[in-house]
């Protein structure tokens, strides 16, 4: 069993810090962030703007309040028929009212579904809600991808990083992984398998968390294959329960757990070495997970914990436990990616759009043959870090994937990487077998975290 941390971009915010400066700050518990790049994005680095917004960690901002205060639970069900409600994070300030999901990659419409993509030599799709779940119940319709390194996730994940996880290595189509975390901290005894009945690439199955103050239940298409109990989890080191217990998004993804970037216990986890010229890549263009649908119920207590009766949550307390977790009627809204949360309104606000990727317009293949007219055909996010995954076996502590850069396997899209852009043309190069030949040109041009990266240092011009 192997924690994937599911960050938003991290693989390209690296290769544009790079650019952008020798050492941006990066954060831990000993280490906060400083007072001009205030808040400690998901993936441990410091910055303004979307680094403020989902995923921001209070424990290692510079301040409780750096980050901006999350969207409150809402009863939903999300029917991955469109894309019309996602955004890309170079385009989402915090208003959940418009945006239901953010991300990076490449989502694409299918036969009345939402693909998650991982074209080859890239790092996948992640997706995370606006909204955050203070216990509750969340279910997901969907296929997995297949093939050995090609993990697909769907999980719950804190600001603070707890975390609930099902997770599906390609090379086992009848077992789904499940995890928990307290706050990041990486026990590899919390992990446990349930069995899939039939093929959970062929077949529709519903994954389902249900997720009290009390008890954690993994339920597989309305049977549960596994209960953790709150009881069960004190540490007596630390003097308190070590288990998931604050506000979290749902997010959804694949990612290359194959990757040769990870450690080779990851590696080895996810099944051997991803195959980038697999059946699937000359097949489709692409590995691929299909979600049909996501559904999310709020706990609903009438007292804290678990209540959902304001705006938006955020922190009173360094500790990052659940008495520490406000329901209040802060708002969380930037006008700007300039902004933070201890100054929401700073920027005129056209530095949300400015740079950002062109709109979707071009026509996409898709699994099954043929071509239709698709959002993110074109999509030019560069690609997802979703993959932090520790090494199960002992013999490395697994890295965050850095896909989304070098040259296309023989059969498979060439991808080269330079500054801010990657491009990656379907065609020429696989003898037409690909469905996609001439079809699909992804034109990643400043992805959606470099972006953010670029708009956080303007930012920090401007302090």
């Amino acid at each position: 069993m192997v924690r994937s941390l599911l960050t938003l971009g991290a693989a390209a915010l690296l290769g544009a810090t790079a650019v952008l400066a020798d050492d941006i700050p990066t954060c831990s518990l000993d280490k906060k962030c400083p007072e001009s790049a205030p808040c400690c994005s998901q993936y441990n680095q410091c910055g303004v703007g979307a680094y403020c917004l989902g995923g921001c960690d209070p424990r290692m901002s510079f301040s409780l309040d750096s980050c901006v205060p999350a969207p409150v639970c809402k009863d939903m069900t999300y029917k991955m028929d469109s894309l019309d409600r996602y955004k890309d994070i170079s385009e989402y300030l915090g208003d959940s009212s418009k945006t239901d999901w953010v991300g990076q990659g490449e989502p694409l419409l299918y036969d009345g579904n939402v693909l998650l993509t991982m074209p080859p030599k890239s790092v996948g799709t992640v997706l995370a809600t606006t909204t955050y779940m203070w216990y509750g119940n969340v279910k997901a319709r969907l296929k997995t991808s297949r093939g050995r390194g090609v993990v697909t996730a769907f999980i719950l994940f804190s600001d603070v990083k707890d975390e609930i996880d099902y997770e599906f290595v390609g090379v086992d189509l009848q077992t789904a992984q499940t995890n928990y975390y307290f706050q990041g901290i990486p026990d590899y005894v919390n992990g446990g398998n349930a069995t899939i009945e039939g093929n959970s690439y062929d077949d529709f199955h519903d994954y389902e968390i249900n997720w009290t103050p009390d008890e954690i239940q993994w339920i597989i298409d309305g049977k549960v294959g596994r209960t953790k109990k709150r009881s069960e989890t004190w540490n007596a080191t630390s003097n308190q329960w070590a288990y998931p217990q604050t506000p979290s998004r749902v997010q959804i993804s694949i990612w290359p757990g194959g990757a040769d970037t990870n450690a080779k216990g990851t590696v080895d986890w996810a099944g051997g070495a991803i195959d980038w010229n697999s059946d699937e890549i000359k097949d489709f263009g692409y590995y691929f997970a299909t979600f049909a649908e996501v559904s999310v119920k709020c706990f609903n207590a009438n007292s804290p914990p678990g209540t959902n009766k304001a705006n938006s949550y955020y922190y009173n307390n360094i500790k990052g436990t659940n008495d520490t977790v406000v329901d209040s009627d802060k708002p969380t809204i930037l006008k700007s990616l300039l902004g933070t949360g201890t100054n929401m309104n700073k920027g005129d606000g056209s530095s949300s759009t400015t740079g950002a990727h062109p709109s979707h317009s071009s026509g996409a293949s898709v699994p099954g043959g043929g071509t239709a007219q698709v959002p993110g055909g074109t999509n030019p996010g560069a690609g997802t870090g979703n993959g932090n995954g520790a090494n199960p076996n002992g013999d490395g502590s697994g890295s965050s994937n850095s896909g989304g850069s070098g040259s296309g396997t023989s059969g498979a899209s060439p991808c080269q990487a330079s500054g801010f852009s990657q491009s990656c043309d379907e065609g020429g190069s696989n003898g037409g077998t690909n469905p996609n030949s001439g079809s699909r040109v992804a034109d990643r041009t400043l992805g959606a975290s470099a972006f953010a990266v670029v708009i956080g240092f303007a930012g920090l011009l401007l302090l």
